[in-house]
């Protein structure tokens, strides 16, 4: 089987199970607890917290351990608006093609709070020219809220100039760093908040966290403990803290060689289901996309049907965010794209991992996805 689904979730690597097996095997001792075993514990967590700061460039007590990815992008949006709100800014700008969590959020707080949303035009690939967002931001924009790169068509945002229209205009800028944790640089790009998750780089499930900067504030959603300096109450994970601290610290020593040689095998892969399937039509943007990410529609078909006959054939991947699995609606992503429903019911989303391939693996997968197209056309 080859699986072709990271996106959704990458393996556990075997080096992070390795790191986190003391943490879970051993006397394992609350890090809020004043004995020598909850001192333990405390220690270690606060050393994954350094860990975790040093990649992303931020100072440890900017790290907020979370339950993943969702929580921490609620946690970004939600808490820095709702801060917000008691000095009058009740304005947020995000887009349409964000991650369920974060739509959902920006939902939220116009239904309870009222705040005002500006959803930026997109340009034909996901990008948001700069220009757009700083004729977006008011006196009372509390947040600017966007994905680095998009979970299903890979697009890759200018992250650092959108970043410093932010300062110019002194507003925070949260990134959802999910996908792109890993594959991009992140250190120094001037983020006030990021986002990342433990499962897209080879840590466990149900392990992430939020980096926000000290200055901005954030109001809690879990309150309780005062755990993680008041802003996410409740005992913490610390094997899952190892973990997080242990991947990302693996991927980024290896980012730049592995991003290169997988970009170049989605590359070839992407060449040839574009020569071999005549109705075949890349989502995202060419050029600035995800190293791992290769996403399609195809018209005139059924996307889950060709998924259906994929497997069969031994390839597993998928029509987009697994957040959405179930759902009988086209992807908010690709209609805000301007693609047609009928058309958006068929896309195909491909997410290599970091695994060496055999060189001629991105032309037989290729073959597999053209004949799979036949098969049910």
């Amino acid at each position: 089987m080859l699986y072709l689904d990271h996106a959704a979730s990458s393996p556990l690597r075997p080096e992070v199970l390795a790191a986190m097996a003391p943490h879970l095997t051993g006397p394992v001792g609350n890090p809020s607890s004043h004995h020598t075993v909850g001192e333990a514990a405390a220690a270690v967590l606060s050393d994954a917290r350094t860990r975790v700061a040093r990649v992303l460039g931020m100072r440890a007590s900017d790290v907020v351990f979370t339950s993943g990815g969702t929580e921490a992008n609620n946690l970004a949006m939600k808490g820095i608006v709702l801060a917000a709100l008691e000095s009058g800014h009740r304005h947020l700008i995000t887009t349409a093609m964000e991650h369920e969590s974060l739509r959902a959020s920006a939902s939220y707080l116009r239904r309870f709070h009222g705040v005002e949303i500006t959803l930026l035009p997109l340009g034909a690939h996901g990008r948001v020219e700069p220009d757009t967002l700083r004729g977006a931001v008011r006196e009372d924009t509390a947040l600017i809220s966007l994905a680095h790169a998009n979970n299903e068509i890979g697009t890759v945002q200018d992250a650092t100039a959108l970043a410093a229209i932010a300062r110019e205009h002194r507003v925070p800028l949260h990134l959802d760093a999910v996908q792109s944790a890993g594959w991009l640089p992140l250190a120094g790009i001037g983020a006030d908040a990021i986002s990342i998750a433990g499962h897209k780089l080879g840590a466990p499930q149900g392990i992430g966290a939020l980096i926000v900067r000290g200055r901005v504030p954030l109001e809690p959603l879990l309150h309780g403990g005062g755990q993680e300096r008041g802003r996410r109450s409740g005992t913490e994970n610390v094997a899952g803290a190892v973990g997080l601290a242990t991947a990302l610290e693996l991927a980024e020593i290896e980012r730049e060689h592995v991003a290169d040689r997988v970009r170049a095998a989605t590359h070839a892969f992407i060449t040839e289901v574009l020569r071999l399937v005549p109705t075949a039509r890349l989502t995202g943007d060419p050029v600035h996309r995800l190293p791992a990410t290769a996403s399609f529609t195809i018209a005139g078909t059924s996307g889950e049907s060709v998924l259906l006959e994929l497997e069969r054939r031994g390839v597993v991947s998928s029509s987009g965010s697994a957040c959405a699995a179930g759902s009988d609606e086209p992807s908010p992503v690709l209609l805000a794209l301007g693609i047609a429903p009928e058309v958006a019911h068929t896309s195909l989303r491909f997410t290599f991992g970091r695994e060496q391939l055999s060189p001629d693996a991105p032309l037989q997968l290729a073959r597999l996805v053209a004949e799979s197209v036949a098969a049910v056309g």
